[in-house]
Parts: C-alpha cells; structure tokens; sequence
C-alpha cells in the first residue's frame, strides 16, 4: 500500500533547509555559507624559536619589574613634591636620606634577586615612567660622583645607566608587553 510521503508534496518536516543568502553583482541570490576558523600550529624553528624565546624572556622580565618602576615613579614623584621650595642643601639630603633608608628597607632583598637581565629592562621602565634615565636621577639625588660609580658598576656588568627608551624603536617589543600589562590591570598614565 503505497502511502504519503510529505517531501514530495512540501508540508514535511524536512523539505526545507534554511540558509544564509548572498546577493552577487549582477543581482542574483544564491545560498552561502561561513565556516569557523582553522588555526594551524606547528613547531618554531631557526630564528622564529630564537625570537619567540628573547620575547617570552623580554615579557616576563617585563611582568616582574614593571610593578618596581611604577613603586620607583610614584615615590620620586614623591620626593619631588617634599623637595620642592627646599633650597638648604642639608634639609634635602635629609629628606632624601630618609627616604632612601626607608626604600632600602621594603625593596633591598628583592631587588638584589633580579637578573641583570631584569635589571637592564627595570632601568628602561622607570625612564618610560620618570622620563629621565637611572644616571640622571642617581646625579640628581645622590651627586656626580656616586652616579659616576655606580655607572662604572653598571658598564662592569654589561649594563649602561645611561640607557634611554625608544617605544617607537628598540624597545617597540617592550612597550607592547607595558601596553598588556597596563590594560591587564587597568593602570592609567
């Protein structure tokens, strides 16, 4: 006995499918659709390995020094303001005295763990942060001469308190970990 099939008089459950329609130039609609996307993944080699190494390096020096150049800005910021119409040179060494007693005290032990690696990224942090480099804030609070030795020390261990911060060059790679960071933790400049 030959019975009814609904897709062949169209009111089945399945005599339709329903698709997305694209309109071609010369007006005419046909059916299309999008597939997700593939990733493809592979092993780094040659120079795309080294890259990807001295970036991960480059991005957790970053992570581990930048809250330091943050604490190094707000306080010289700090002492700024309690420097600021002091003009007798014993008042302002005293204040940077005791300052410098009381950083010694809360940042001494872990900065001394850093790398010399972390210790070269943590220096161009606080010249994007303070807009001056390490050499001139040492001259600046401590005198000529302390800042001449420390950067003899420096240039000792490969380092230059000298250094500046590019963020449109050399150091384009660190101001986008800075950039991460910044957004990760909603810091504002």
């Amino acid at each position: 006995m030959p019975g009814k099939s609904f897709a062949q008089n169209g009111t089945g459950p399945y005599d339709t499918i329903r698709v997305n329609a694209c309109i071609e130039a010369n007006g005419d609609t046909i059916p299309c659709s999008w597939l997700d996307p593939v990733y493809l993944y592979t092993r780094l080699k040659g120079k795309y390995k080294r890259q990807y190494a001295e970036w991960t390096r480059l991005r957790n020096a970053v992570y581990v020094t930048y809250p330091y150049a943050i604490t190094a800005s707000k306080i010289m910021n700090d002492i700024n303001v309690q420097l600021n119409g002091v003009t007798e040179k014993s008042k302002r060494k005293a204040i940077i005295h005791s300052r410098e007693k009381d950083l010694k005290k809360q940042f001494a032990d872990r900065l001394t763990q850093l790398s010399v690696y972390q210790g070269k990224v943590l220096m161009k942090l606080i010249y994007r942060q303070t807009g001056n480099n390490c050499y001139e804030i040492i001259e600046e609070y401590k005198g000529k001469f302390n800042a001449a030795f420390w950067q003899t020390v420096a240039l000792i261990f490969g380092s230059n308190l000298r250094q500046n911060y590019n963020p449109a060059g050399d150091d384009l790679a660190m101001e986008q970990i800075v950039q991460d960071v910044e957004k990760m933790y909603g810091v504002r400049k």
